[in-house]
């Protein structure tokens, strides 16, 4: 069986583990690295002698062995760089979010489609064996309806002078929510704050509206002490808590809640009781995110198959990020959605 070729466009902060898992990707060739740096292609070049390396994206471009692209740079090169290898002919695998506007975004899935070429977006907590753990809890019916989701996202840094705290950290519970449930927002309220002249928002609160009873807030903060990566999900029968930072119990689940009675004999009396019942961690396999990314894009390029983050999502992501920046710049004003 031929193996996919892949290049990857960014040897920077996140480049080298993507180049890592796809070297050890079994139906993957891990071919071309380009960056401007020449230390970064240095580095590269030592860890992977036989692949290719070089500063300029065409030389990629035009690299028969390459089948697909992997983009690893700044958000607002994202557009540029994937429609270029959409028309070079080669699949893509871009970083998260997918751009920075609605617009762009749309463009590259149209792109993608016409040319019946793979599109596919980093959102790497997808392939997190815990968030698919709670997808199947979820689609089992075992949360029964789900009510909230609220997650806090903080740590001190990492501060970036091109995109704010929204695009870098709620990024990651955007997508999140959005693969554990079909619903999408229809509003979105956020708020926040800069802390230093002329410097993108380091801090922000987001509230998701939908047309049910789902509500979702997620707190995002390049100025915490601490790092917290939590997340709560409430069902109607259990609830879920997610921490990505643990390295045992990433998932417990909760067996509470309340219930709610119509009986016209309790009229008078408080009508809600509590469910207090066991609390219990599932085994959660400790696989990488990223290589399970890899293998389900080289599957995805080599089958058609649509992948589980594909430009779709990229873009409903993308969607609730630009809403939020204008809801942001009105002090917290809701924003409408309009439809996909």
């Amino acid at each position: 069986m031929n193996k996919i070729g892949i290049g990857v466009v960014g040897y920077g902060y996140w480049g080298p583990n993507i180049v890592r898992n796809f070297a050890e990707c079994p139906g993957a060739d891990m071919r071309h690295v380009v960056d401007f740096s020449a230390d970064r292609r240095a580095l590269a070049q030592s860890r992977y002698p036989a692949m290719t390396t070089s500063a300029a994206y065409a030389d990629m471009l035009a690299d028969s062995t390459v089948n697909a692209v992997v983009i690893a740079t700044p958000t607002d090169t994202h557009f540029e760089l994937a429609m270029q290898a959409l028309d070079a002919g080669k699949h893509v695998l871009v970083e998260k979010p997918m751009t920075d506007n609605v617009a762009d975004a749309e463009t590259l899935i149209a792109e993608a489609a016409r040319r019946k070429l793979t599109l596919q977006v980093d959102h790497t907590f997808i392939y997190t064996p815990a968030i698919r753990r709670v997808r199947e809890m979820i689609a089992a019916g075992e949360l029964g309806d789900v009510l909230y989701y609220d997650s806090t996202r903080i740590n001190l840094g990492l501060f970036q002078n091109k995109i704010d705290v929204i695009w870098d950290l709620a990024v990651h519970d955007l997508s999140i929510l959005f693969y554990l449930v079909e619903a999408r927002p229809i509003r979105v309220s956020a708020t926040g704050m800069s802390h230093f002249p002329g410097s993108p928002m380091n801090i922000a609160f987001l509230t998701l509206f939908f047309d049910d009873t789902l509500l979702a807030h997620v707190n995002v903060n390049w100025l915490a002490p601490v790092k917290i990566r939590r997340t709560i999900i409430g069902g109607s029968r259990k609830m879920v808590v997610y921490d990505d930072l643990e390295t045992t119990e990433k998932i417990r689940v909760y067996d509470k809640g309340v219930t709610f009675t119509n009986d016209p004999e309790q009229v008078e009396q408080m009508r809600i009781a509590y469910r207090v019942g066991d609390m219990w961690a599932p085994n959660i396999p400790g696989d990488e995110a990223l290589r399970l990314e890899a293998a389900h894009f080289v599957e995805c390029v080599r089958t058609g198959r649509m992948p589980d983050t594909d430009g779709r999502m990229g873009l409903d992501v993308v969607r609730v990020l630009e809403a939020a920046s204008t809801s942001m710049a009105a002090n917290g004003v809701p924003i409408d959605l309009s439809p996909a």
